[in-house]
């Protein structure tokens, strides 16, 4: 069985779908360290001039050791109409926008929040769905986890009986490989080539981006969004 983790991202690229996708089980590290100007409460989205930083405000002030899941958001800002109303100017006029619009403004509009990780877990939930991805998701907390690093990720791959542990090509500079090898586990790095599909504001087949929220091929592609990214 092939596992493995990552912390639960805001609207995450299409590299993080790919990642699961790869994997019979996903973990959620919902029990480590909140990183601040991280992916965890912000993602880009791809504008008429460029690509725009979307920002989950969250609560941090004397908490920069929270773990995710203890992590608030600050609601005194009003950040989802912001951020709904920039995803609408952003994307109205793609192809497929109409198809998947209802969900994002039910998030925006209709849903209340309290907690980043109930966010991030519902739209990437979501997101699996509309992209036929049906890897089983669990929590590090339901697994239960007491070491930290390299040998955090063995744990999980121990407790879920998983000899293969899949890590993003990033985790070549901080897995410990030969502890991998002590403990009879395989250690592979996903490889990932971004899709190049027709995407708003491109003129004559070029200014294509890449690295945007996953959103982006949805709105763009619509139900072949699945076969671009796992062509």
């Amino acid at each position: 069985m092939i596992v493995s983790v990552h912390q639960p991202q805001y609207l995450p690229w299409l590299g993080y779908l790919d990642k699961i996708k790869k994997s019979d089980c996903f973990v959620f590290l919902d029990r480590v360290q909140y990183k601040h100007r991280e992916f965890e409460n912000r993602n880009k989205i791809r504008t008429k001039k460029d690509w725009l930083w979307l920002t989950v405000p969250v609560v941090t002030k004397n908490l920069r050791n929270q773990l995710i899941s203890d992590v608030k958001i600050d609601n005194s800002v009003n950040w989802k109409l912001d951020h709904w109303k920039a995803i609408k100017l952003s994307y109205a006029h793609a192809p497929f926008f109409n198809d998947y619009s209802a969900f994002f403004e039910d998030v925006y509009l209709n849903k209340d929040w309290d907690k980043l990780l109930d966010l991030n877990v519902f739209i990437i939930k979501y997101l699996l769905k509309e992209f036929g991805i049906k890897t089983p998701l669990c929590f590090e907390s339901e697994i239960g986890t007491t070491k930290a690093s390299t040998e955090r990720i063995i744990e999980i791959c121990k407790k879920l009986n998983s000899r293969v542990y899949l890590s993003g090509s990033g985790g070549r500079d901080y897995l410990d490989e030969k502890k991998f090898a002590e403990e009879g586990l395989e250690l592979r790095y996903q490889e990932f080539e971004h899709p190049i599909y027709q995407q708003c504001f491109m003129k004559d087949n070029k200014g294509f981006i890449s690295h945007m929220a996953a959103i982006d091929l949805l709105f763009n592609e619509g139900k072949a969004a699945k076969s671009i990214l796992f062509k």
